[in-house]
């Protein structure tokens, strides 16, 4: 007579390796409106019109292949709280054409001159996107408020 065979153990839970090769719950973008930007912050995401784009660099490199153009324009963007200077550089500068409307994912605030600039770097993006129903603000540029950088001592 056959002897009954052991119940299979219970199972495991996930080793720590399986943990970390399963992919995070995505977030919802949290929007946040132009009037919000303060100096020095990153990660925002914003839906922008683009008020006007003017090119500011145009270099281009015929020494090797592997290395690409570089164009930066600085565009004046805005939604109806208020209006920045936005640095594009490379292809951005192609989306940023006047009267567009572009989501800016992970962008973050670079200082120039005092000033705040808007940014997305490699590891944000550009997006166009549907033509936006408000109207821009203009008449309250963050980029002409300048910032002075002040040391506190504390005693």
């Amino acid at each position: 007579m056959a002897t009954p065979l052991p119940p299979p153990p219970p199972p495991s839970p996930p080793s720590e390796q399986q943990q970390s090769n399963a992919k995070p719950a995505l977030r919802k973008p949290e929007f946040k409106k132009v009037d919000q930007l303060k100096p020095g912050t990153t990660g925002h995401t914003l839906v922008v019109k683009v008020v006007s784009s003017n090119t500011v660099l145009a270099k281009g490199r015929s020494v090797s292949q592997h290395l690409r153009h570089t164009r930066i324009a600085e565009c004046l963007v805005g939604d109806e709280t208020a209006t920045i200077v936005f640095t594009a550089r490379n292809e951005q500068v192609d989306l940023m054409q006047p009267g567009a409307t572009v989501i800016l994912r992970n962008a973050k605030i670079d200082m120039f001159k005092g000033s705040m600039r808007l940014a997305v770097d490699k590891w944000g993006r550009v997006e166009v996107t549907e033509p936006a129903k408000f109207v821009v603000k203009e008449d309250n540029n963050l980029s002409l408020v300048e910032y002075e950088l002040v040391n506190v001592v504390e005693e």
